[in-house]
């Protein structure tokens, strides 16, 4: 399995069950801070990142979004906010899904491997 995803979330019981969704389709590389989060993906060139929103500043995901450009970026948040959602799309973001709907993440993991796959081509 040679596509990863890189995982940050300050939940564990939401980082688990994350990871257990995503595993069987990424290597999932689970990281404990920011700065752990940021050289995972400078070192194992993920082609994603799950970011919880609540913790990861829009800044940051602006920043992330300027260091790797190519890198689709998932924000998962606990509360539906629909101005929280727009901000982020805004600021980089691939996409928003609740932080407890492991299977819309997944979903929305794989729509975009397909589409850079589509984009590869």
């Amino acid at each position: 399995m040679d596509q990863s995803v890189v995982l940050l979330e300050k939940d564990a019981e939401v980082a688990r069950s994350l990871a257990g969704w995503l595993c069987p389709h990424f290597a999932v590389h689970v990281a404990a801070s920011h700065e752990e989060m940021r050289e995972s993906v400078a070192q194992n060139h993920p082609e994603a990142v799950v970011v919880n929103i609540e913790h990861w500043g829009l800044t940051d995901v602006q920043s992330l979004r300027r260091d790797f450009p190519e890198l689709s970026i998932v924000c998962t948040h606990r509360v539906p906010d629909e101005e929280m959602w727009m901000a982020a799309l805004e600021a980089g973001a691939s996409d928003v899904c609740p932080s407890d709907d492991a299977g819309n993440v997944l979903a929305s993991l794989l729509r975009s491997r397909a589409l850079a796959h589509r984009a590869a081509a």
